[in-house]
């Protein structure tokens, strides 16, 4: 089993963690450029990491064209897939003996079971549900037979166990007191997928944990992983970062930018003649969406 200790920092740590899915829109560029003024401020590292967990949905060019339009913004790095550093690798591709090593510890531990529900299954099990997030899983595959080696369960997913969990508290630098139940947020919830892959949630946990992270800033669409990232963290009685969530830029319709709606990439604002110095302001002066009010409690 490999050593899951944290690399131990002198200096306070920030990451920017982009998915390479598809071209950096202009909101993805403002949180890279508020997250490396604040690390080059604080005369902290700066790390870039590639979340490029999801095969299929990554697309051949978008590193490079990531990593050239961070560079053309004048954001630079000290560790990440082209700077070896004390954390590395910084493709999560290629850190899977880390998840590996840190799920087995979970499942000595009982937390996880093996799920073969279908979405089709949780849907019916669930509905009604209304809003945005998944419904919260039920719990029909918990209390099988099934706390065994991942490989004694072809195409089941692994959950972690929730059961008992107290509620996860924390203190956002932007948005204030957080409190979250994660049995009314999410439930058991995935680590790894049913086709192979680590979940999101769970890589970003064990990354920031190890890597020493100290100071993660993310868009406000992030606040409820949060809980979830943590309560992996504190089981792990790994070191926890600490949080702040921005609002997020929106478009001339108020819709927050996404790669899904062809948002603005910086394209836009180099066939428009700006100079790398006009870009930053301008993308730092987009406007923004109102923040979740500060101290909301989700029970």
């Amino acid at each position: 089993m490999l050593d899951l200790s944290a690399v131990k920092r002198a200096r306070p740590v920030y990451r920017y963690a982009p998915s390479p899915t598809g071209r950096l829109h202009l909101g993805n560029l403002r949180t890279a450029l508020l997250v490396w003024q604040e690390c080059r401020n604080s005369r902290g590292i700066f790390i870039l990491r590639i979340e490029d967990l999801d095969p299929p949905r990554t697309l051949p060019d978008a590193e490079e064209k990531m990593i050239e339009d961070l560079r053309w913004l004048g954001i630079d790095w000290d560790e990440g897939p082209d700077k070896n550093g004390a954390a590395a690798p910084y493709h999560q591709s290629k850190r899977s003996e880390i998840y590996e090593s840190a799920m087995k510890l979970l499942q000595d531990r009982q937390l996880t079971f093996h799920c073969n529900c279908s979405r089709r299954k949780l849907r019916i099990a669930s509905a009604p549900h209304i809003g945005e997030e998944a419904p919260p899983y039920p719990g029909t595959c918990r209390n099988r037979e099934s706390r065994q080696p991942a490989d004694h369960h072809a195409d089941t997913a692994v959950r972690l166990n929730i059961t008992g969990f107290p509620p996860i508290e924390f203190m956002d630098h932007r948005l204030g007191f957080q409190c979250f139940e994660l049995k009314n947020l999410c439930g058991d919830f995935i680590i790894r997928r049913r086709d192979g892959p680590w979940a999101y949630q769970f890589a970003c946990a064990i990354d920031d944990a190890i890597m020493g992270v100290t100071h993660v800033i993310r868009g406000a669409d992030l606040l409820s992983s949060t809980p979830r990232q943590l309560a992996i963290i504190r089981l792990l009685q790994m070191q926890e970062p600490r949080y702040a969530h921005l609002p997020l830029v929106v478009d001339r319709q108020g819709r927050r930018m996404s790669k899904r709606i062809d948002s603005s990439s910086l394209d836009s604002l180099r066939n428009a003649g700006m100079n790398p110095e006009d870009a930053r302001q301008f993308i730092l002066d987009l406007p923004v969406s109102t923040p979740v009010p500060s101290g909301s409690i989700i029970h």
